[in-house]
């Protein structure tokens, strides 16, 4: 394990900035619970609604016509913040 370790703060030395960033972005995301529950979901494979088909058409046709409203704006509208989102805690 240390041997391995060593090979990677050997490879990380040899990388530009740009990609030591990408890498500490990629390593965050492994470390983080969220993230790691998320890639390791299973593929959602249910078929929509007739409902949720008529509802996503009309949301992309919204969209030919409308600009997207920004995700902070939706929160604003909402009264929450996103740090409110993170720290969620479903109750018990």
């Amino acid at each position: 394990m240390a041997d391995t370790k060593e090979h990677v703060y050997e490879l990380i030395d040899r990388l530009p900035p740009t990609q030591v960033s990408a890498v500490v972005g990629l390593l965050e995301a492994m470390l983080d619970r969220i993230s790691h529950a998320i890639a390791n979901a299973p593929i959602d494979d249910e078929l929509l609604t007739a409902e949720e088909e008529k509802a996503l058409g009309e949301a992309q046709e919204w969209l030919k016509h409308n600009k997207g409203i920004p995700h902070q704006q939706v929160l604003a509208e909402l009264g929450i913040t996103q740090e409110e989102i993170d720290h969620f805690r479903e109750p018990k």
